[in-house]
């Protein structure tokens, strides 16, 4: 049986410093966990993971590689995280301008090519801020985005992954203000292996009925 192959796609979050030489590196971050823990749950499934993150990247820039660097593997699941860097790049010098409507409509294509042109089901997690201080106007607006994204898991995601959710959830019971986060947007060792223990367990109806295929 061929293993079960499942790329990771997005920006910082999910490259965190990989191997970009080897794609077959998970690298540090959230997949590094997803992976550990999805084979310890599924000890009867081989896996096939790759990671393709690349830091900075924006939805326009995931769209634009998404045949090379997802749809061309011909895989099993293809998991996005992807949208804070669209919002990052509105602020600073050098700002990129991306609008809330153009924000939907990359999301939106990157997310029907890949119905249209895949077998692949569709693992998408939400973007998120936490509790460090970050630029003006980001929260607000990722407040405007994430119901778009919601609303685009609804229509195409096999499984969503309301990061933002779990982590205000979870900061609750935190003592530590920066407990997940040193900058509000890339997660540390802890935000990493709290993601990666989501995305196992919300995967898991997913890959047992792949495993049948």
């Amino acid at each position: 049986m061929k293993p079960l192959k499942i790329v990771f796609q997005g920006d910082s979050i999910t490259d965190a410093g990989r191997d970009k030489r080897n794609y077959h590196d998970v690298g540090p971050g959230y997949p590094k966990y997803a992976s550990a823990q999805m084979r310890e749950n599924h000890p009867d499934i081989a896996f096939e993971f790759i990671n393709f993150g690349i830091s900075g990247n924006r939805t326009s820039q995931l769209f634009d590689r998404l045949y090379a660097d997802a749809l061309a593997f011909d895989p099993d699941v293809i998991s996005i995280l992807i949208g804070i860097n669209d919002i990052w790049h509105r602020y600073g010098a050098g700002k990129i301008a991306t609008t809330d409507a153009q924000i939907e409509l990359n999301y939106r294509s990157i997310l029907s090519r890949i119905r249209r042109e895949s077998r692949a089901k569709i693992v998408m997690l939400a973007p998120f801020l936490l509790d460090a201080e970050v630029k003006p106007g980001m929260r607000e607006d990722l407040q405007r985005l994430l119901p778009v994204i919601r609303s685009l898991a609804d229509e195409f995601a096999d499984v969503f992954i309301p990061l933002d959710e779990h982590f205000a959830r979870a900061l609750k019971t935190q003592p530590e203000p920066l407990y997940y986060s040193a900058d509000g947007v890339h997660p540390n060792e802890n935000g990493r292996a709290f993601i990666g223990g989501l995305y196992a367990e919300a995967v898991k109806p997913l890959i047992n009925s792949l495993s049948f295929y």
